[in-house]
């Protein structure tokens, strides 16, 4: 496959810049996605750093029967039209299913696919024929290499603009690990974002809920920007312990500053090589 010498073919806005993908895991109410959001588009804005907001409608992938799963898909995708809307930024979310697509697509502007569904062919073609862009997290079971695949089954929908995105790879049953070789083999196919956050997730734990290392965001961040990623993807929370998903592996709101000024400075490191 080629390489994307265009990466605004591919629908990237960022130029040179880092793009930052930030925001609460869910959508938990209006009050604390404007708050998350306030916060992570104000540091953005003073960093001089391209934003995209990010919040889940739902959570399908769950371990546990009585965990948080949303607040209604309608809703929450209105809160995040509301957020665009307020801050004048891009929106992502999540979808799982072929008939989400076109719903999701309406309230938001960039369609991301979980890593556990990234082989799923309706899927993939249904967020493509959308039109917007197709964020495509690479499968904690799958080799760089492979996601060339899934790129191609974007392209092939008629869609240029597909971007992918690392978030580990499982180590054994409850850990994670980020193979750094992936960056320069993945944007072969396309823009490639590094989720800091998912990456040092503990899956599988016997209480049923998720851990992380939520102490080693930065260092994974630092390392995945300095292997080529063009944008880092990061769930953050102004309380993550209080947080309804995904709290153990959140980074605390008043942190995200003072690691994106890091992540730039390594970012623009690379750039002047």
């Amino acid at each position: 496959m080629e390489n994307t010498s265009n990466l605004k073919d591919a629908g990237w806005t960022a130029g040179d810049r880092l793009q930052i993908i930030a925001g609460p895991c869910a959508i938990e109410g209006e009050d604390i996605a404007m708050r998350v959001a306030e916060g992570v588009i104000a540091t953005c804005a003073k960093l001089d750093l391209p934003v995209i907001f990010k919040g889940s409608y739902r959570k399908a992938n769950r371990s546990r029967l009585d965990s948080f799963t949303g607040i209604g898909d309608e809703k929450a995708l209105g809160i995040l039209a509301k957020v665009g809307e307020a801050f004048g930024v891009q929106t992502t979310t999540d979808v799982h299913a072929a008939e989400e697509a076109s719903l999701a697509a309406a309230y938001t502007d960039v369609l991301q696919i979980p890593a556990f569904l990234c082989r799923q062919t309706d899927l993939l073609v249904a967020a493509a024929q959308t039109g917007k862009v197709v964020n495509v997290k690479k499968g904690q079971f799958l080799a760089p290499e492979s996601m060339e695949h899934a790129v191609r089954k974007i392209h092939d929908s008629g869609n240029p603009k597909a971007w992918l995105t690392e978030r580990g790879t499982m180590l054994g049953y409850q850990d994670m690990v980020v193979d750094m070789r992936g960056f320069p083999v993945m944007r072969q196919y396309g823009p490639v974002i590094a989720d800091i956050t998912h990456s040092l997730q503990q899956p599988n734990q016997q209480s049923g809920v998720t851990g992380g290392r939520p102490e080693l965001i930065a260092t994974i961040g630092r390392a995945a920007v300095a292997a080529g990623a063009n944008g880092v993807f990061i769930e953050t929370h102004p309380e993550p312990s209080q947080a309804l998903s995904d709290g153990a592996n959140m980074l605390p709101l008043d942190q995200l500053e003072g690691l994106l000024a890091q992540l730039k400075r390594v970012h623009e490191a690379v750039q002047h090589g």
